[in-house]
C-alpha cells in the first residue's frame, strides 16, 4: 500500500491522495460515493505500470475530510487542483469517471494550463442535455439509512454492472474481491450522498465542452445501466477532435469488467500526448 499524504483543499478541506508507479503524471478521479478504493487493484495496478499515478479520496469519502455543507463539482476540480499543487505537479493527465468526469470537465475548462490528456469515462454533460437512464435505473444510487454499509455498497455497485457480468460466478467473484477492497477503508457517510449528488444536479458543461482543448478520449461500456453510452457520443460531438472507445459488454464499472482494456487504451491514447 501507498504512502497517505495529505493537502488542503483552497477551501480548507483536507483531500487524501497517494501515489503509484512512475512516468507521466495521472490523476484518476472517482465517481459517486467512491473513495480511491473503488478503482479496484486490478484497474490501478495496471495503469500504476505506466504512469505516476494519483489516487485522490474526493471530499467526503475514505480518509478525505467529510464536511456536511453545501459544495460544487468546481470545488472538487480545484482539490484536485490542490492535489497537483501539494505534490509538486504543473501539468497531468486526468482520468475520471462518473462524477469524477464532470469533475475532469470542470477541471479542464478551469484549470487548462494544469491538463496534458484527458479521459472521460462513463459519464455526461449534466441532466438538462444528456441521455438519462429509466428511474428504475439509478433508484438504487439513493442511499437506504436501513440498511448496513457493506449491504448498501453491494446493491448499488450491482446495480451499475451488467446484469450478465452479475449472474457470472466469476463476476460475483470480481465484484466480492472489489467489495473487500472497499470495506477495509472508510465508509462513505449518508451526507457524502446527500451532498455530491447536490453537486451532480447542478452540473452542465453542455455549452461550455467545445472550451475543451486538451486531447479527449471518452470511455464507456456499451451496457452501461447508469449513464447510457450514448452520452459518450454527445460528449464526442461537443469536444474538438476527442476519441471515443466503447468496451462491449461493460457496465458502468467497465473498469472492475474490463480493467486491462480500461488502462491499456487510454493509456495509449495518453502515450501519445
Amino acid at each position: 500500500m501507498a504512502k497517505a499524504i495529505y493537502c488542503n483543499g483552497r477551501d480548507g478541506t483536507k483531500i487524501r491522495y497517494e501515489i503509484r508507479g512512475d512516468g507521466a503524471p495521472l490523476a484518476l478521479i472517482m465517481g459517486y460515493s467512491g473513495s480511491s478504493r473503488t478503482w479496484g487493484e486490478p484497474f490501478v495496478s495496471a495503469i500504476a505500470k505506466r504512469f505516476r499515478t494519483l489516487l485522490i479520496d474526493n471530499r467526503g469519502t475514505g480518509e478525505s475530510d467529510h464536511p456536511d455543507r453545501l459544495w460544487t463539482l468546481p470545488d472538487m476540480a480545484d482539490d484536485v487542483a490542490a492535489v497537483l499543487d501539494h505534490a509538486g505537479i504543473d501539468r497531468a493527465h486526468v482520468y475520471g469517471i462518473s462524477m469524477g468526469g464532470m469533475i475532469a470537465q470542470e477541471f479542464a475548462l478551469n484549470h487548462p494550463g494544469r491538463l496534458r490528456g484527458l479521459v472521460l469515462g462513463c459519464t455526461n454533460c449534466g441532466f438538462a442535455k444528456s441521455v438519462l437512464a429509466p428511474p428504475e435505473a439509478t433508484a438504487a444510487l439513493a442511499p437506504d439509512p436501513n440498511l448496513p454499509m457493506g449491504d448498501q455498497a453491494r446493491r448499488m455497485l450491482e446495480a451499475c454492472c451488467n446484469p450478465a457480468f452479475v449472474a457470472a460466478p466469476a463476476g460475483r467473484a470480481i465484484i466480492d474481491a472489489r467489495i473487500e477492497e472497499m470495506t477495509a477503508y472508510p465508509a462513505t457517510p449518508l451526507h457524502t450522498y446527500r451532498r455530491q449528488w447536490e453537486a451532480i444536479a447542478a452540473f452542465d458543461s453542455s455549452a461550455r465542452l467545445g472550451r475543451i482543448q486538451a486531447p479527449t478520449m471518452v470511455i464507456t461500456g456499451s451496457a452501461d445501466p447508469i449513464v447510457p453510452a450514448a452520452n459518450a457520443d454527445l460528449l464526442h460531438q461537443g469536444i474538438p477532435g476527442s476519441k471515443v472507445h466503447v468496451i462491449e459488454g461493460a457496465g458502468h464499472l467497465f473498469f472492475w469488467e474490463a480493467p486491462e482494456e480500461s488502462a491499456e487504451v487510454p493509456g495509449d491514447f495518453l502515450a501519445r500526448h
